[in-house]
């Protein structure tokens, strides 16, 4: 086959065609609010780069697409915030459903389950007991340590720095034993509500079970 220049010609001609073409039905017209007024072109102009716009199809005047306004540097930190609490929200409630998966088929039964509660009471019950008998005995230690330090005051005696120090460490002792039975008396008081929660959410993943069994 024999090519002239007219056929080379043409096939340029039809390609430059083709790509005019092209460029055309991928040529956007823009629109953005500016000044309280809708303004429309071919092109952005830098301070309009960041506003949210409307991106149209110049060939059919359709709506090709909507870009959102770049957020200030204060929006981007609440939006990051936000995220990062949705995940952690998430990765909890992913965790309470392996939680409850895992009690579903630990106990066989509510009265095997309610045990288990039963066993967790116990336990907390004689830690509290422990941890008030400690605070007493602290208490009591620390009142005796301070008697000894005024009866040395009131004979103008000076309080020795081993008697400082022993008094200082009992005072702290006691404040952290107080923390320990404030969160096991939090603990106690919770374990209740925490037996029917975990009763409802043990019932609902129950009765999918049961329903299929019994049909």
């Amino acid at each position: 086959m024999k090519i002239t220049a007219t056929t080379l010609t043409c096939a340029m001609a039809l390609g430059l065609c083709a790509s005019a073409t092209a460029q055309e039905a991928q040529k956007k017209l823009y629109c953005w609010d500016e000044g309280g007024r809708r303004v429309c072109g071919d092109a952005l102009p830098p301070e309009a780069i960041n506003r949210a716009r409307v991106e149209i199809n110049a060939k059919n005047g359709m709506r090709s697409g909507e870009v959102a306004r770049t957020l200030t540097p204060e929006e981007q930190a609440v939006a990051a915030l936000a995220s990062r609490q949705a995940a952690t929200d998430a990765e909890a409630e992913a965790a309470r459903k392996r939680r409850d998966l895992a009690m579903a088929e630990s106990y066989a039964t509510e009265a095997d389950l309610r045990r288990a509660y039963g066993e967790r009471i116990t336990l907390v019950e004689e830690s509290l007991k422990t941890s008030r008998l400690g605070v007493v005995n602290l208490r009591q230690s620390l009142l005796s340590l301070l008697r000894q330090a005024a009866e040395l005051e009131l004979h103008a005696k000076p309080v020795n720095k081993a008697l400082f120090d022993n008094i200082r460490n009992q005072h702290t002792d006691l404040l952290r034993q107080q923390v320990i039975l404030q969160q096991q008396t939090h603990d106690r008081a919770s374990l209740g509500s925490d037996l029917d929660e975990a009763l409802a959410r043990y019932r609902a993943l129950k009765a999918p079970k049961a329903a299929t069994t019994e049909s």
